[in-house]
Order: structure tokens, then C-alpha cells, then sequence
């Protein structure tokens, strides 16, 4: 999680242990439930934090989500701006993730990016969707008034490689007003994702 101070590490990253979280992710198994791990590296290397989860990802309930929005450059403070993160770094944590994967002959995961400005996924196009075990999800996570969420939603969809699927997030407190579930469903293409915060 980003955080608003440097911390020990310096990077504007909170990382909390895998064990914290295994027990979480074993109630949610035992209840049938899907666990994504997101991550707000701050300054840190994404693929270096996911490698950190390396242990719950090769469990088959548990996905990934990358937040660039808390992605930050050198000199960049977390609430200060809105983050981004190159596609090259974004497709290191692709090949890796898939590789795990295949690796431990998992069923398909769940990689979900969040987006909600173009410029969050620096040259989205060249993201690498050829990995038939990960179904990757761009979630569009922008808050407000219907008509400026329905923008966004197009200029995501617009500007997407093929081959992803579309996510949509709700805002109880944010979002003026929240769109209720059958608006939400009835976008096109149809989110295949939706997530209330």
C-alpha cells in the first residue's frame, strides 16, 4: 500500500508480510471466494512486490492487480499527483505472472489494472495479452458524476489492446450518484469486473 511517508524502505510503500495475509486468503478458499492482491507500490518496483506474494500467488484463488495510480517517479508524493508506470514494467509483471502459473499448473488468473487516465499505462497498446493463463481485466476506477465516468469509460475502452476484458468500480461516498447495479451491467462492452469502494 502507499503510504504518505518514505518509510523504512524510502519508497512510499507499506508491504505487509504474506503470512499476515495467508489466513485470510485460506478463509476465503474454504468459502469459495477469488482473493486479488492489489498493489500501490509507491516508488517500488512492481515486479519486485508481486514477487514478494510470490508464496499466496501460486495458490489458485489468489490474482493480482496492479494500481498505477500510486505509482510514483523519483521525487513524486503519494496524494500529490496522479502515478503511472511504463508498460514495459507492467508486461515484466505479465510474463512473470504467467510463467508462475504455467509453472505450478494453475487454473487461469485473474491480473487486473486499474485505470481512469490514459496516462496512468504508459503506450497501453503494447501490453502483452498473448498468455492464454491470464485473463487480464483493465478495471476503470475513475469517480464522479455519471456522464464524466461513461467519458472515461469510453477512452478506456477505446484505447485498449485486444484481447482484455473491462472492469467497472462503483464509489458509494464518491461517485454523485452511484449508479446502480443495472446501469452499471449495462455498459458496452459488458464489465466483466465490478467493484464497489
Amino acid at each position: 500500500m502507499a503510504t504518505a511517508g518514505p518509510g523504512p524502505s524510502g519508497l512510499y510503500s507499506d508491504v505487509m508480510s504474506p503470512a499476515v495475509l495467508r489466513p485470510w486468503v485460506t478463509a476465503a478458499a474454504k468459502a469459495g471466494l477469488y482473493v486479488t492482491l492489489d498493489l500501490q507500490p509507491g516508488r517500488a518496483n512492481l515486479l519486485a512486490e508481486a514477487k514478494t506474494y510470490q508464496s499466496l500467488l501460486e495458490l489458485p484463488n489468489v490474482g493480482l492487480a496492479l494500481d498505477p495510480e500510486w505509482k510514483l517517479q523519483p521525487g513524486q508524493l503519494p496524494l500529490h499527483q496522479i502515478g503511472s508506470v511504463s508498460i514495459a514494467e507492467v508486461n515484466s509483471v505479465v510474463s512473470w505472472l504467467s510463467a508462475l502459473t504455467a509453472d505450478h499448473h494453475l487454473p487461469q488468473k485473474l491480473l487486473e489494472l486499474h485505470e481512469f487516465r490514459l496516462s496512468m499505462i504508459q503506450n497501453i497498446r503494447q501490453l502483452d495479452t498473448r498468455n492464454d493463463n491470464l485473463s487480464v481485466v483493465i478495471n476503470m476506477d475513475g469517480q464522479g458524476a455519471p456522464s464524466s465516468k461513461r467519458t472515461t469509460w469510453r477512452s478506456v475502452v477505446a484505447a485498449a489492446p485486444a484481447g482484455v476484458f473491462f472492469g467497472w468500480k462503483d464509489f458509494y461516498a464518491k461517485d454523485t450518484p452511484m449508479l446502480g447495479p443495472r446501469l452499471t451491467i449495462g455498459h458496452v462492452p459488458t464489465p466483466l469486473l465490478i467493484s464497489y469502494q
